[in-house]
């Protein structure tokens, strides 16, 4: 008689019933003089009482600034030391945080802040030479909810902007009775995250997730590594995705972990040397990143034997890898990760004693307090071990759905609190998962989901481009690369890399495609809707035949 693919995590060890800043709070109390983070390429370290104090500082200054429970105040900048004290204060009290991508532009941008209806926006001056002040210039017109600019270095713009140490100056009119009494009104149920995320129609949805469901989803991934105030996480991950955030900073909250910045965004070499000189015991990196380090010539000569454990995901590591990471690098408890933004984020992990065969093959077992299922995406019925369909998960988690978005939240969450992750996926009868492909039409490029109907979109705004097709790609360093296929206006002229050119600063980088084929057609079916399974196969065989 067949097993149904159905798990549910242990729960011997209970959740936390805390907010973000009352753990915070606890961090500092119990671990004054403990290192909470360490910004190498900043020259800053702050313990967990100054930590503490500053998130105070923070949270005055925006009650000063007529911020309330529930409004919206985005963050928009690569990793810094300034970035995790903003979010603290905003979250203490009870204002939701709005992650942006550093990597966005303009119009990228002016979507998240106007859906999110943000009144504060919180700014790094510029990032790889893009200059985030001009792109605030141009957009804030188009922001009728943004009453506020802050930048954290960098020259005065236009309008209510100003900088980081004057935005703080308000706050000392604010005593600490009502910041206490602003904090304490803030439940662990309560919305502390907006975070966004491609969707198939080719606008990012906003994941509305919770303090309890973030802080306890970092608390659990540690226990996963035995993190504790002993360790040192190397975060070259960002904190506007769940990976910084909440697996490192949220994590390392609630261990009292030390966590370190190599720099504002991965580089090899920075990140091997922030390992050399803080000791740091785990490291958190996508695969695509750790081949860089593996693979660096001064790899030799720098000391990382104070690694012991670790954090993947995001992609499939490949074995030779794997071993590399544990042997080379002396990660021998690395752990592999596996989630999504709406289940805030990891649901499954591999344990610190698996097996190398086991990290590769499988992400592990289910997290605490979750429960997942494999269903058949037709009926809804749930499979037996060792067949593939579509991974489940539900619990405390799972967020509380997409902002003003309740048709799309009612199709990803189902009335009985499963949320459907679009990942087609077999569990073993021991519980592990294998990942083994994807119902939702989505590309992971280094970790970073890309939804190939909001790159169509801008396609299809250059001249004579009349219609494009965008699809994955297996690539050995990113995991996939975007690929598109362009039809033309008849007798134009653009070439491949005219196309391109044109992407450069439109939109994200990492969004633009690598593989771009100008086609006459498309395959099709006889309905006429496009066969992208059919382009795939076409460029695989190409591929083969070029390495043949």
């Amino acid at each position: 008689m067949s097993v149904p693919s159905h798990v549910i995590g242990e729960n011997h060890v209970p959740l936390l019933q805390l907010s973000i800043g009352t753990a915070l709070r606890q961090a500092a109390s119990r671990f004054p003089h403990k290192p909470a983070i360490c910004s190498l390429f900043q020259g800053c370290e702050l313990t967990y009482a100054e930590l503490d104090q500053l998130a105070d500082r923070v949270a005055k200054s925006l009650i000063a600034l007529g911020i309330q429970q529930g409004d919206r105040v985005a963050i928009w900048s690569a990793n810094r030391w300034e970035w995790l004290a903003a979010h603290h204060g905003i979250v203490r009290i009870g204002a939701i945080v709005v992650t942006v991508n550093p990597a966005f532009r303009a119009e990228e941008v002016r979507y998240v802040l106007d859906d999110a209806g943000v009144k504060l926006l919180i700014a790094a001056p510029a990032f790889r030479g893009f200059s985030f002040v001009q792109a605030i210039e141009e957009i804030r017109g188009n922001l009728p909810a943004l009453e506020h600019v802050v930048l954290f270095d960098g020259v005065n713009s236009t309008g209510d902007t100003r900088k980081w140490e004057k935005f703080l100056e308000p706050g000392r009119a604010i005593d600490d009775a009502h910041l206490d009494q602003r904090a304490s009104a803030v439940y662990s149920g309560a919305p502390c995250h907006l975070q966004y995320t491609s969707g198939t129609t080719g606008r990012p949805k906003g994941a509305l997730l919770t303090h309890h469901g973030i802080l306890n989803n970092g608390y659990f991934v540690g226990l996963r590594q035995r993190l504790s105030e002993n360790d040192s996480i190397c975060l070259p991950v960002p904190f506007f995705h769940c990976f910084g955030i909440v697996l490192g900073a949220l994590a390392a909250v609630a261990h009292g972990t030390e966590i370190v910045l190599p720099g504002e965004s991965f580089e090899p070499r920075e990140t091997l040397a922030a390992v050399e000189a803080r000791k740091c015991t785990s490291l958190y990196a996508v695969p695509m990143m750790f081949i860089s380090m593996l693979s660096h010539p001064e790899l030799k000569d720098i000391d990382l034997n104070s690694l012991r454990t670790g954090a993947i995901g995001a992609a499939p590591c490949p074995h030779a890898t794997m071993t590399e990471i544990i042997e080379t690098m002396n990660m021998k408890e690395i752990t592999v990760v596996y989630g999504m933004t709406e289940t805030s984020p990891i649901s499954f992990q591999t344990r610190a004693t698996d097996s190398t065969d086991v990290r590769v093959s499988t992400v592990g077992v289910i997290q605490p307090h979750l429960e997942a299922k494999i269903i058949d995406p037709d009926t809804g019925n749930v499979v037996a071990f060792g067949l593939p369909g579509e991974l489940c998960v539900r619990g405390y988690s799972v967020m509380k759905g997409y902002w003003q978005a309740p048709e799309l939240t009612g199709q990803a969450i189902d009335s009985d609190g499963w949320m459907h992750s679009g990942d087609l996926a077999v569990m073993q009868p021991s519980g592990y998962v294998e990942i083994v492909g994807r119902l939702k039409d989505v590309i992971i490029r280094g970790g970073e989901n890309i939804y190939p109907r909001e790159v169509e979109e801008y396609l299809i705004t250059i001249p004579d481009v009349l219609d494009a097709y965008v699809f994955g790609m297996p690539d050995d360093k990113y995991g996939e690369e975007v690929c598109a296929w362009v039809r033309l206006q008849e007798g134009s002229i653009l070439l491949p890399q005219d196309i391109f050119d044109l992407c450069k600063g439109k939109i994200a980088t990492y969004k633009i495609p690598r593989l771009i084929r100008i086609v006459e057609e498309f395959p099709t079916t006889a309905s006429g809707k496009a066969q992208k399974f059919k382009m795939r196969e076409f460029e695989l065989e190409l591929r083969g035949v070029e390495m043949a």
